[in-house]
């Protein structure tokens, strides 16, 4: 009786532990996402806009995120880091194609995404329930 609830509590730990580690772990790649995203954003809404310099920060941001997604993908969605990869595709057409509008409203959708992202896999009761 007592190894079967001595197991049961060491798999809740583990649980737990193992929450905590991802969700730290996802905050603090939605954080540098976003600080990569508003350093681009500064540069898309700028009145004198480089495509030059927009798409250099534009690259640093896919590169960070295709650094991002191989360790994400263990434990989120497939589904939520595809929508930030549509997101960051589409940003970078509209950064090529010079219309900085459309690219500061898809900056604006792939900032909701990861912030979304974040808050569904924070240990909540909204989302236990």
């Amino acid at each position: 009786m007592y190894k079967e609830i001595i197991i049961c509590i060491v798999v809740i730990a583990l649980i737990a532990v193992g929450n905590i580690i991802t969700q730290n772990n996802t905050v603090k790649i939605v954080d540098e996402m976003k600080s990569n995203l508003e350093v681009l954003q500064e540069e898309v809404t700028k009145e004198t806009a480089s495509k030059e310099k927009a798409k250099q920060k534009m690259q640093k941001v896919q590169k960070a995120w295709n650094d991002y997604y191989e360790t994400m993908a263990y434990y989120i969605e497939h589904d939520e880091l595809e929508k930030v990869g549509t997101e960051l595709t589409k940003l970078g057409s509209d950064i090529e194609m010079e219309e900085y509008s459309m690219a500061a409203e898809n900056l604006s959708n792939c900032t909701f995404i990861l912030e979304h992202i974040k808050d569904k896999s924070a240990l909540k009761i909204v989302n236990i329930f």
